[in-house]
């Protein structure tokens, strides 16, 4: 089988085995958080940082919330790096943006974090101070080892792929499990622009 192949057939493998009861949880507590006006808050480190960016704009705009992320402020981001370390530019963002009771937490990451490995320690701390401010905390992860899944309220884990196509497939995954949400009927509160163009014909 061409790598091609097995790489597409593993997608459908595990898009098949995603946990749908985690998903309508996630996305009742979302709704919470939208109703009570809390705000949500996304977090990721290299390709997932990415999708933050990309996420904020659809839960805003389709999805009616008052949606950030760090990682869209880069002057902040990286003098937080600079001068107080790498581990606590999430944790001092979220300080900085009076994280409370009524917000969430959205990571996006392959392996969630994990202090022991020295791996995404800030996503670690982020979340401890999420704990600390009693917010909501949410994930979609790669794998279940790292720090996300043992915290979370609720957190999306994509089943068992192939080890060599983690870090694609969870990166990939994260941006079909959010565009799932925001299209939800009970989640979207305007429509996306080809959708409203082609029904009005």
């Amino acid at each position: 089988m061409s790598y091609a192949n097995d790489y597409l057939k593993s997608i459908v493998d595990i898009l098949n085995a995603v946990d749908r009861d985690q998903l309508e949880e996630m996305i009742a507590l979302l709704l919470d958080i939208r109703k009570k006006g809390g705000r949500l808050f996304f977090i990721g480190v290299g390709g997932s940082a990415a999708n933050c960016a990309h996420a904020v704009n659809d839960f805003r705009k389709i999805g009616g919330f008052e949606a950030y992320s760090p990682v869209d402020n880069v002057a902040e981001l990286t003098a937080r790096a600079n001068d107080e370390g790498w581990s606590t530019i999430f944790s001092g963002w979220l300080k900085g943006s009076r994280l409370n009771a009524n917000d969430g937490i959205m990571v996006f990451s392959v392996g969630g974090g994990n202090k022991e490995k020295n791996i995404s320690t800030n996503i670690v701390e982020a979340l401890e101070y999420a704990q600390s401010q009693k917010a909501k905390i949410f994930g979609i992860v790669g794998r279940t080892g790292g720090y996300t899944p043992k915290v979370a309220d609720v957190c999306i884990v994509m089943p068992a792929s192939q080890p060599n196509m983690l870090t694609p497939q969870a990166e990939a995954f994260q941006a079909i499990i959010w565009h799932m949400i925001v299209s939800d009927p009970r989640v979207m509160v305007m429509g996306n622009k080809w959708e409203t163009t082609l029904s009005a014909k």
